[in-house]
C-alpha cells in the first residue's frame, strides 16, 4: 500500500507544466469573483493578485506569463471570467485593463527573480511586494490615460487604496510559496 501512495500520478514534467498553467488560469479566474467594490475608485479589490504572484513563483516567468495571457485570452473570447463576470474587448479597454497587463508583467518579474530568494522569507516577501507594485503601477498608468487623470489622481485611485491589502496577499502568497516550494519544484 505504501508503494502505491508514493507513486506519482503524472511523471511527465511537460504534462505537469501544462496542468500547472491551467490551474493558475482557473485560480486567477476564481480570484476575480472574490470582489470588493470600492466607492471611490472604478477598480475593485480582488484575490487575483495573490494567484498572479503564486503563478510567477511556482511556474517561472514563461509559464506564468502563459497562464496570465491564457486568462486574458479566455476572457477576451467571451467567457465571463473577468471581475464582475465581465468579458470581451471592451472590458480590456476599461479601467481594469492595465491591471490585466500587469498580471503578465508581475508574473514575468517574480518568475525571473524568485530563484534568488533561496529560503529567506523576508526576501521572498520583498520580491512578491515588488511584483505587486509592478502590477499596481501598470493599472494606475492605464487609469491615467483612459480616464485622462493627473498622475497623482491615478495613483490615488489605482494604486494607493490597494497597497495594504496587496501586502497581506503578498504575505499569504509568501507563506504558501515557502510551504509548497520544494514539493512543487519536484513536480514542475
Amino acid at each position: 500500500m505504501e508503494v502505491i501512495l508514493k507513486k506519482e500520478l503524472v511523471l511527465n514534467k511537460a504534462a505537469c507544466r501544462i496542468i500547472g498553467v491551467a490551474i493558475f488560469v482557473v485560480l486567477t479566474s476564481l480570484g476575480a469573483f472574490v470582489r470588493i467594490p470600492l466607492p471611490f475608485t472604478p477598480v475593485p479589490l480582488t484575490l487575483q493578485t495573490m494567484f498572479v504572484l503564486l503563478s510567477g513563483a511556482f511556474l517561472g516567468s514563461g509559464l506564468a506569463a502563459t497562464a496570465q495571457l491564457g486568462y486574458i485570452l479566455l476572457g477576451l473570447s467571451g467567457v465571463p471570467i473577468f471581475t464582475g463576470a465581465g468579458s470581451g474587448m471592451l472590458y480590456i479597454l476599461g479601467p481594469t485593463g492595465g491591471y490585466l497587463l500587469g498580471f503578465v508583467l508581475a508574473g514575468l518579474f517574480i518568475g525571473k527573480f524568485i530563484k534568488f530568494s533561496g529560503s529567506r522569507p523576508a526576501l521572498v516577501f520583498a520580491i512578491f511586494c515588488l511584483s505587486d507594485l509592478i502590477l499596481l503601477a501598470s493599472g494606475a498608468i492605464w487609469l491615467k490615460f483612459i480616464l485622462a487623470l493627473s498622475f497623482s489622481k491615478a495613483l490615488f485611485l489605482g494604486m494607493l487604496p490597494f497597497i495594504a491589502g496587496d501586502m497581506l496577499k503578498a504575505l499569504a502568497a509568501s507563506v504558501i510559496y515557502l510551504g509548497l516550494r520544494d514539493r512543487i519544484n519536484k513536480i514542475l
